[in-house]
């Protein structure tokens, strides 16, 4: 048996019903296939339970928390249970504060506001730049990327160490790398940041589509996550965690619902008693629906049971790994080395070819989407790829090199709960097929990528 193949039967688990499932696409060579969607880490198509679910409460929108009619009270209700659905998934502590945000990078950003005065901030040079970027206000030092979990720990304790023990600093960690799916030893951190008197926040973007995260358990501060990436629509996201900091700190957005009270003074300004609650930094009508959309998937992914998700998610990855271990010229990127635990998200690069080109051959080709470029995650890629760390790349997108020469970018595919059999296989003999044969139409780059050439 491969050192790839996990142990559990594909049967353990089907795929879970997800729009876009039966949707087709067009081949450059002729015909149409049901289209592979590969491309999870970036956002996951939503699952159809959680459409259903806000197709049938569509009908019952209504503003919330002050509205007197019925469907105002129902849209009430029905956001508030979604903020303790949405605890109880995360088995957060009694007195934990769940915030609405518009996702990961918000949540993040929300907290950066909320930070204390001359709070340092610790974070790995491997994280996505929602994670890396938004502690402008603070203090921040920035860790080298570790090649093992103990050397993670270990970097993290020389750091505190060495920090004043006075002021208040935060570590920011990952659960699972966006780029090479591995699973970061958060409880450890956790432990190390506690021991040294700091506090830490857990991007679970890429972890908690995959893995139960247990606030409790992990002993995280805050946990924050993204609905998109959790098979909900756009446009939602939380902060989870303790409430000090948050309710000390000045409104993330000053507005209608973070305000308790306003009233104009004798010298014509203006006094406001804000809310010490979550509302406190959801000024503004909230999002209803992403909410509730939020709280539907994290009850579908409950209710689905995450042993038996994970055991399929790990027969699929050593399909994967097995199938790209059989090309002599993939190499899959790796902090930590292939024993190590991780989700549905693996990048590699080719010989000899471009990742835009390899990428838009498997799209026009084959009907398969995955990604390619630097993932949001510029210096972990360039440290994996063994290139300049400080070298000017743009986000989201291939530094422009014509199909067939060399870029500083990777290819990544990821999938999940609703990503079935045939997808990953296809995906496999595609790059086999690649490799040996070539693309069989020819590519240009326009507005720095590779696009099929359509004369």
């Amino acid at each position: 048996m491969s050192v790839f193949t996990a142990a559990a039967d594909q049967s353990v688990c089907t795929p879970l019903p997800v729009l876009g499932r039966d949707v087709t696409v067009p081949l450059v060579t002729g015909g149409e296939v049901t289209y592979a969607a590969l491309d999870y880490a970036a956002s996951a198509p939503a699952l159809q339970r959680v459409w259903d679910d806000v197709a049938a409460y569509a009908p019952y929108y209504g503003s919330v928390h002050r509205g007197a009619g019925y469907l105002s009270q129902l849209s009430t209700d029905l956001f508030e249970n979604s903020r303790a659905t949405v605890a109880e998934f995360l088995d957060c502590r009694e007195d934990d504060q769940i915030v609405f945000t518009r996702s990961t990078t918000d949540s993040l950003n929300l907290l950066a506001a909320a930070l204390p005065a001359d709070c340092q901030v610790f974070v790995f040079e491997t994280e996505h730049h929602a994670s890396l970027l938004p502690w402008r206000d603070a203090r921040v030092t920035y860790l080298n990327a570790p090649r093992t979990p103990g050397e993670t720990v270990d970097t993290l304790e020389r750091a505190l160490a060495d920090r004043d023990p006075y002021g208040p600093a935060l570590v920011c960690v990952t659960g699972a790398s966006n780029v090479t799916g591995e699973l970061w030893p958060v409880r450890e951190l956790a432990a190390a940041a506690h021991a040294h008197g700091a506090r830490i926040v857990l991007d679970a973007a890429q972890l908690a589509p995959h893995h139960p995260v247990s606030v409790r358990e992990l002993d995280v501060d805050w946990v924050a996550f993204s609905g998109h990436k959790l098979y909900a629509p756009f446009g939602s996201g939380v902060l989870a965690g303790r409430a000090d900091w948050l309710s000390e700190a000045e409104p993330y957005l000053a507005g209608g619902g973070a305000s308790r009270t306003v009233a104009r003074r004798a010298d014509g300004g203006v006094d406001v008693e804000w809310h010490t609650t979550a509302a406190r930094h959801e000024a503004g009508s909230p999002n209803v629906i992403g909410a509730y959309a939020i709280a539907s998937a994290c009850k579908a992914l409950t209710e689905a049971g995450f042993d038996d998700l994970v055991a399929r998610e790990r027969y699929l990855i050593g399909k994967v790994r097995e199938g790209l271990a059989e090309v002599p010229e993939v190499r899959v990127l790796s902090l930590f080395g292939d024993d190590a635990p991780r989700v549905g998200v693996i990048s590699f690069v080719v010989d000899g070819w471009n990742s835009s080109h390899f990428a838009a051959a498997l799209s026009a080709e084959y009907g398969i989407g995955v990604r390619d470029g630097l993932f949001c995650a510029h210096p972990l890629v360039r440290t994996l790829l063994g290139s300049d760390p400080q070298q000017i790349g743009e986000c989201g997108a291939p530094e422009a090199a014509p199909p067939g020469e060399k870029s500083l970018n990777a290819i990544r595919v990821s999938f999940g709960a609703g990503t079935p059999d045939e997808h990953v296989d296809r995906f496999v003999r595609a790059v086999k097929e690649l490799v040996r044969d070539g693309a069989k139409w020819n590519y240009r780059t326009e507005d720095g990528r590779c696009v099929p050439d359509r004369g």
